[in-house]
This record gives structure tokens, sequence and C-alpha cells, in this order.
């Protein structure tokens, strides 16, 4: 009786705390990559702003820890959400790591020592080349017109589904957590990974991909990925009831001035691939943290070892699972080593 009660509680809390937060006069936004957009790049303060002119698009700088630099020229935490990587540039990390905002829903995160280089920012075809170290990317929504690719190794491979990805430039991997990807191999051929499997690249080569275990592979890199994760869930916690019944909204990158980042908000629940909730505008039921989606169905992280490897996107994750109302492009908006 005491749970069913203290169950009731935190619910009827919930609803109104989400009642009060949405009560409160929205923001008015212009939605296209995102709202309440970070400063612009050279803008000179003393101390970061809210707001300013710049909306996010992809190569858009979301976070750094340590040595990150920009083309050469160092970067700060007042940086984040200003910079971005244009067509030719690189983004570097020396001891230090740094996550940067691909199309609507997609991170891509860099480990110590590793080198980015943005190929083509555009929305239906997104490139990006690792020339150095590590790269771990989170995709959490993909419409079919997103042509999203990652060359590695001079091999070009195109993440196809939802899921958690990592590449290497030391030894040319491509390595699927879960998801699936499809290497070219050339002549208009591809090959297919699946779900724990991971391949070689290389020029010239029909890749043989090979199963591991994805727990072996959770080494710190991985584990930072999922703390990034966790944040940033908890921003669009924080933010997501703010457009409730604000008209025009549409799902995309939204600036969260409290964690200091870009977070995702789209028009349904979902999970990320480390199991953690993201919450739509409507359905907000007062917290992210083990308050759980639509009357506690979720709570707190499923994650590789609570099932999300297993089949946690199984008609309940991303878009797969009911998500944008059958799919629709929207023009604007978003490991471990072995």
């Amino acid at each position: 009786m005491m749970s069913k009660f203290m169950t009731i509680a935190l619910l009827a809390a919930g609803l109104f705390s989400a009642s009060a937060y949405s009560a409160a006069q929205a923001p008015v936004y212009s939605p296209a990559y995102g709202a309440n957009q970070a400063p612009a790049y050279n803008a000179p303060q003393s101390q970061p702003q809210a707001e300013g002119p710049d909306m996010a698009s992809p190569g858009a700088v979301n976070y750094v820890e340590g040595s990150v630099l920009l083309d050469g020229t160092p970067l700060a935490r007042r940086d984040i959400g200003r910079a971005t990587l244009e067509p030719g540039e690189a983004l570097s990390t020396e001891k230090g790591r740094a996550e940067v905002l691909l199309t609507p829903g997609v991170f891509v995160r860099l480990d110590d020592n590793s080198t980015l280089k943005m190929i083509s920012p555009d929305l239906t075809r997104t490139q990006v080349e690792l020339t150095q170290g590590r790269a771990a990317f989170e995709v959490d929504q993909l419409f079919p017109q997103n042509d999203l690719e990652i060359i590695d190794g001079g091999v070009t491979t195109q993440l196809v589904k939802p899921g958690f990805y990592e590449f290497n430039a030391g030894k040319p991997t491509a390595m699927v957590f879960t998801g699936r990807a499809e290497i070219h191999e050339g002549n208009g051929r591809s090959k297919e990974i699946k779900d724990h499997h991971e391949a070689a690249l290389a020029i010239n080569t029909v890749p043989r991909s090979r199963s591991f275990d994805p727990h072996d592979a959770q080494d710190e890199f991985f584990n930072w990925s999922s703390l990034r994760s966790q944040y940033l869930a908890e921003a669009n916690n924080q933010i997501a009831g703010q457009y409730a019944g604000v008209e025009g909204f549409n799902p995309g990158w939204y600036w969260n001035p409290n964690m200091w980042d870009y977070t995702f908000i789209g028009l349904g629940p979902y999970w990320s691939p480390f199991g953690f909730g993201f919450y739509p505008p409507w359905g907000w039921y007062g917290g992210f943290w083990r308050g759980g989606f639509f009357g506690g169905q979720f709570y707190g992280p499923r994650g590789f070892d609570g099932g999300y490897a297993r089949g946690a996107y199984a008609g309940r994750g991303f878009s797969g699972g009911g998500g944008f109302a059958g799919g629709g492009f929207h023009g604007g908006g978003g490991g471990g080593r072995r």
C-alpha cells in the first residue's frame, strides 16, 4: 500500500510541476535548427550569455574539455554553441575530448589525440573524415533523406539506423554496438555491418565483419560518451516543458543555458543508445530522473547492460517505435577501444 501511495504521490507531483512549468510564459523562438541560440562565435563577452543570433547547424561544437583546437585555434567553454566546424576545417584534441552536433539527433564525440575533418555539412549529405584517433557517433534520430557518412582509412561508411558506433583511425575500424552501417566497397557495392559487429577498413579490400562483445569494448571513452548522453537527457528534461503548446514547434536542437549546450527535443519520447530518456514538449511528466514516460514506464537508464543492446529499440525507442509521426523531413533542426 505504501509503495502504491508513493507512486501516486510522485505522479501527482510530476503532473503539477509539468503544468506549472508549461504554464509559465513560453519564450518565442524561431525553431529552425533549434532555439534560444548561443552567442555569436566572435561576440565579445565577459560572461557566457544565454541568447544570441546563431542557430545550431551540422558542425557546431557542443562540448569541450581539456585541450581542443578548431583549425589550430584553442577552444574554451565560452566557445560552445558558437564555434562551428566548417567544410575543410578540422577539430583536434590533444589531452582532451569534444562533442560536435551533426544532423538533428546525431552527436559525434572525439577521444584524446583525435582529429575530425568536416567534408560536407549538408543536411542531406553530412560527411566527416576521421584522420587521427577515435570517434564515437550517437545516432538518436535519422531520416531516410539523411546521408550520414564517415571516412576512415580512405573508406566511406554510411550510418543507416539509429544506434551507437565507433571508429578508429589508428587501426581503421568500424564498430557497430547497435544500429546498422554500410561500408562502401566501390563499384556501387556495400557491405552491411550489424549489431555487435566490427570490420577492418582498407581501400580496395572487401571488408569482413566479425562479432564482438559490447561489454568487453566498454572502456573509459565509452563511459565518457555514456555520461555525455546522460547530461544531454537531463538538459532535455530541463527545457522540454517550456515548449508545450508553443505554436510552430519543430523537432531539433534547442539551447539550454543552464547546462550550456544544445540538446535534442523531438516530437515523441525515445531512449538514447545508453538508455536515457528524452522527452517531447507534450507528455512531459515532471522529470527525467527516474520520473518516467507517461506515468512511470521508464525508470532510469536501461543501458547496454539493462537491455538496449538486447532489444531496447524493439517497439520502444526512436522513430521506429512511433516517433515522428511516420517520419517526414524537417529541413532544420542534430567508444570502446579493442
